[in-house]
């Protein structure tokens, strides 16, 4: 079973169809609206047109678990993220990342280390993990790596699909 396996519902409800994006790169970020790294939607979005025609999406998902950083309703969320930082990525239902509670999406990606080795519970808004166009995690970053550092956009191009 793969990350394209789960099921989770999109933003705007129903089905997010997470095995859309089988053969495509993915970097699923939890996301929040009012936190002091909202402003990297921004650069996920420079990735997303960046990378979109080469096979690759960032997935945003909603989590107010942190500080209720995301209090907003799906509308709200949407209408935010589109009209302040021009947001194309799809993003799924407002999701928790952490705890007895944890979305199983989150399941399967949190036992991938990131670069300094930790393992675990998502630590805080807009962390991130790089799933292979096969399903697989390939790496984890912190929640304050920029999505558009050397660090994030050279794992992107090793595992955009050829």
């Amino acid at each position: 079973m793969t990350v394209f396996d789960i099921e989770i519902d999109a933003l705007t409800g129903g089905p997010a169809r997470l095995d859309q994006y089988q053969g495509k790169a993915v970097l699923i970020v939890n996301v929040a609206s009012q936190c002091g790294l909202t402003p990297q939607y921004a650069a996920l979005e420079k990735l997303q047109r960046t990378y979109a025609a080469r096979g690759f999406t960032v997935l945003g998902v909603p989590c107010n678990q942190f500080m209720g950083q995301e209090p907003g309703t799906a509308e709200e969320i949407a209408t935010f993220c589109s009209a302040t930082y021009g947001t194309t990525f799809p993003m799924t239902q407002k999701t928790d990342v952490h705890g007895p509670t944890r979305h199983p999406l989150y399941d399967k990606l949190i036992d991938t280390p990131d670069a300094e080795g930790y393992t675990g519970d998502v630590r805080w808004n807009f962390e991130k993990f790089l799933i292979a166009p096969e399903g697989n995690v390939m790496a984890r970053f912190a929640p304050q790596t920029e999505p558009d550092s050397d660090e994030v956009t050279t794992a992107i191009e090793a595992v955009l699909p050829h």
